[in-house]
């Protein structure tokens, strides 16, 4: 396997970096001033002065050619270990022109490493075609990012000068699916890897929330969604024309049914052929997913694996959390940890002082610490045999309290089994309310007249929305058409940790519905503002999103096999809302809200049942009436796991 040399020139360049040493068991992590090693304040002139680069077209398997940029230390000195990075994203700029970073944070970058960055197949300046989410499939039986990195690998180490044998591979969002997609028959060498904020399945993240389609995402499907005619260095390809803009709610309204949004693309689209013409989980969705060979236990996983992922992330929540569990099931000798912080998408990475979630500030130097005291140590353990072993099983932060935690299990073993319980009257509370009035909660929902998943002057077009996972949801708790649940003042804080269910039983008078489930920390009336809460905003009373999420109806029984509702029947609909960490302090208040449309986040059901949504007509979309229960057996609620918290946590 060889490589065409495009630019080259090196030497390598050490630096020192200490560790600090991991405490042991359980115990609430302090974010402690003064830097292990100070990360430069310009990076780019850091690289400029410590690394050369050079790039390849280094060649798979099959022939094809994947554009690759190495960079070396100047220092000659010792030997680096190789930390790689695949992405669909580019490695501009290409040429002589040096990059503004290198590693994950400007500690790796001081501490010495040989750093990768490669287009994946049919991306910028590699050849061949294009696939997203590309299935695995063995070695033996054809290519996969699995066997491309593989092929990469072997390349790098025959060939870069001044590496150690080791490689660890990392990246955030798609380039975090291709650090996961990697470990099915992985390379030898490939000790280390962290996918951090990784996709794990399309059809339950990303660009779907469980099956339904992520409507804000539509202006990003022609960035995945047309083939380039051959390697390029300046091209993002084809671009929606002409682009949206205004009011995203009026907007989307305005498109109508998602039929219309082919005019837009055009023939040559495939990834929106391939959105369109698969609205179920059939076997192409469950193909590209990377969960089942991550649980193969006829292919070890030996690689260490460090699974990050950010508690607030909008776009990939579902798949840290997935791909942790799926190793940690079927591997249970691998080294497999978990990090989950208040973070949104790839928020761990930034160089800001503070780590601010919409409106919501969780303080200072909280990426910082995860850089130097958790990502820099584990990468070093394993990549240069410096430093302890991470000694924690789950490094997770409480959103509710502000503290990190090590747990030796995630969940943690001690969490027990709990409900919240939803009532008549707005009753939610931790046992069933006693002789409810009535049986049932009713609204209707007008597909009309959605519900917006922010203030509707705050829904603004585009891709990947992040501000809302905090938003006040004051302003849903208005509306007729979203239910609303809510306990009394607590005395006793209450942790929630761990996977989240709502189990709702309902009716409709129509035959397909959405679910949207949304858990809420209510602040109290007397809440005063943070020094960094914008001007307009109150979080006295504040109702802070914590966790959300959506479920078609007709998946209840089968993603792959959808069914429409009948009309009347009670029913019930399990929607997984993901893992939470988060205390609800005292003289706080727990909400749920209960709605069937969150627009234009997620695409409109059109409570009419079609088969293929993509395909309704603006005439499919009617009003229904639905009802949700809180009786007897028929009783919903939100099933979830509850943390004693130690009283020094209060």
């Amino acid at each position: 396997m060889g490589a065409v040399m495009l630019r080259s020139s090196l030497t390598v360049r050490s630096l020192y970096c200490g560790l600090f040493s991991w405490a042991f068991g359980l115990i609430t992590i302090a974010v402690l001033a003064g830097p292990v090693a100070a990360q430069p304040m310009d990076r780019s002139g850091y690289i400029k002065a410590n690394y050369n680069k050079a790039e390849y077209r280094i060649k798979m398997r099959d022939g094809a050619e994947l554009h690759t940029s190495v960079f070396i230390p100047k220092d000659t000195s010792q030997q680096y270990p190789i930390l790689l990075n695949r992405t669909p994203y580019s490695c501009r700029p290409y040429g002589a022109e040096m990059h503004r970073n290198l590693g994950p944070s400007g500690y790796l970058e001081k501490e010495g490493y040989i750093f990768v960055k490669q287009d994946v197949r049919g991306r910028w300046n590699s050849s061949d075609k294009y696939d997203n989410m590309r299935p695995h499939q063995p070695h033996k039986d054809g290519i996969s990012e699995s066997s491309d990195t593989y092929d990469t690998i072997e390349w790098l180490l025959q060939n870069i000068p001044g590496n150690n044998g080791k490689v660890g591979i990392t990246g955030i969002s798609y380039p975090g699916f291709y650090s996961a997609a990697a470990l099915p028959e992985h390379h030898p060498a490939l000790v280390a890897s962290s996918p951090q904020a990784p996709i794990a399945d399309f059809f339950f993240d990303d660009f779907h929330h469980q099956g339904a389609y992520t409507l804000m995402y539509w202006t990003a499907t022609p960035t995945f969604g047309y083939q380039h005619d051959g390697p390029t260095t300046n091209n993002w390809g084809k671009q929606i024309n002409p682009r949206p803009s205004g009011n995203a709610y009026d907007y989307f309204l305005k498109l109508g049914s998602l039929k219309n949004s082919s005019k837009y693309f055009g023939d040559d689209c495939f990834f929106w052929k391939e959105l369109a013409s698969h609205p179920n989980y059939d076997e192409f969705w469950q193909k590209r997913s990377i969960l089942p060979h991550l649980g193969n236990i006829e292919s070890p996983i030996k690689t260490n694996v460090m699974t990050v992922g950010g508690w607030f992330d909008a776009e990939d929540l579902f798949g840290p959390l997935q791909i942790y569990k799926q190793i940690e099931k079927y591997h249970p000798e691998t080294f497999n940890v978990l990090v989950m912080g208040p973070w949104s998408h790839g928020q761990w990475s930034s160089s800001a002082n503070n780590t601010q979630i919409g409106y919501i500030d969780f303080g200072p130097g909280i990426s910082d610490f995860y850089q130097r005291e958790v990502e820099l140590p584990y990468f070093n353990h394993f990549l240069k045999e410096k430093g302890a072993l991470p000694d924690f099983e789950a490094l997770v932060y409480d959103t509710g309290v502000g503290k990190w935690e090590k747990f030796d299990a995630w969940p943690p073993k001690s969490a027990k089994p709990g409900s919240l319980h939803l009532g008549a009257d707005r009753y939610l509370g931790l046992q069933p309310q006693k002789s409810p009035p009535k049986p049932f909660t009713e609204f209707v929902s007008d597909p009309a007249k959605p519900v917006p998943y922010r203030k509707m002057e705050d829904t603004v077009i585009q891709f990947t929305p992040r501000q809302y996972m905090t938003d006040d949801q004051r302003f849903a708790s208005q509306r007729p058409d979203v239910l609303v649940f809510e306990s009394e003042v607590i005395k006793d804080p209450v942790t929630l940790v761990g996977p989240i269910t709502a189990v709702l039983n309902i009716t409709t008078d129509q035959t397909d519905a959405d679910w949207v489930v949304k858990l809420i920390d209510v602040y109290p009336d007397d809440t005063p503002n943070q020094a960094n809460t914008p001007p307009g905003i109150k979080l006295a009373g504040y109702q802070q999103m914590l966790r959300s999420e959506v479920f078609r109806s007709r998946f209840r029984n089968s993603y792959a096999k959808p069914e429409p509702l009948v009309p009347g029947e009670i029913t019930e609909v399990r929607v997984p809302l993901q893992d939470v960490f988060h205390t609800f302090k005292q003289g706080h208040k727990i909400m749920v809200q209960v709605q069937s449309s969150w627009f234009p986040l997620i695409d409109r059901n059109p409570q009419k049942y079609v088969e293929n949504i993509f395909e309704a007509n603006d005439e499919d979309f009617v009003k229904a009436k639905h009802r949700v229960y809180h009786d007897g057996k028929n009783a919903s609620r939100l099933e979830a796991q509850v943390f004693e918290r130690r009283t020094d946590s209060n």
